[in-house]
């Protein structure tokens, strides 16, 4: 009979942590649709747009990105964790399977990408769908394009076209990124690629890169 009743108290006790990590759940999932949806509604508050149907339509589109690229990462990463789980001590085992997961992932952030675009500019103009990308990206391109402009003031013409053309691919990646970590990561890596080719230009980076901070403090001792 005392095992019964143990029984029962463990049986009971079980469902009832189920039921809380349920609603801590539930509750989690709530808070993000919270968030997404005043991030959404801040970047199209930007837009200019006065519809407020139009407003809304664009806002839902943003919010249905951020939850459809929550999903794909999270649903990655718990695999990656079962993966790692499962191969122990066999670390190429793991690298391989990880790699093939990637990959697929890969596959569905491109098709994710496309069908966003093509839902932004069916609603809006190639200059708002431009501030949507920017929004999402912490306006790292806009930021670093011209900080690139007032560090070099002498590039040419044919020198801004590949700073911008390049920073313009990095946006697109950091756009699908999980996080703001992975965002700046993959401008980092397009910058490197920026500099590398600005080096091979002629231009020593280390150097302009002293002056420029000189330039920037001799301002702002003027304007103290």
């Amino acid at each position: 009979m005392k095992r019964f009743f143990l029984t029962i108290l463990i049986c009971g006790a079980c469902l009832s942590f189920a039921a809380a990590q349920k609603a801590d759940q539930a509750a989690e999932k709530e808070n993000y649709t919270q968030v997404i949806n005043k991030r959404a509604e801040k970047i199209v508050d930007v837009l200019g747009i006065t519809d407020s149907a139009k407003f809304k339509r664009v806002q839902a589109i943003i919010v249905d990105q951020y939850t459809s690229l929550s999903a794909i990462h999270d649903t990655r990463n718990a695999q990656v964790k079962d993966i790692k789980a499962q191969a122990g001590d066999d670390k190429a085992k793991a690298a391989s399977q990880t790699a093939a997961i990637d990959s697929d992932v890969d596959i569905q952030l491109n098709k994710l990408h496309v069908s966003y675009l093509s839902k932004l500019g069916a609603e809006l103009n190639p200059q708002q769908v431009d501030e949507v990308k920017d929004a999402m990206t912490y306006k790292v391109l806009p930021l670093t394009y011209n900080a690139y402009l007032d560090e070099l003031p002498n590039l040419t013409d044919a020198q801004k076209v590949q700073i911008k053309n390049w920073l313009t691919e990095a946006r697109e990646k950091a756009m699908d990124a999980e996080s703001s970590e992975k965002k700046h990561a993959w401008f980092g890596k397009y910058k490197g690629r920026i500099n590398n080719y600005l080096s091979a230009q002629g231009y020593d980076m280390k150097k302009a890169g002293e002056e420029w901070q000189k330039r920037i403090k001799e301002k702002q001792e003027q304007k103290g």
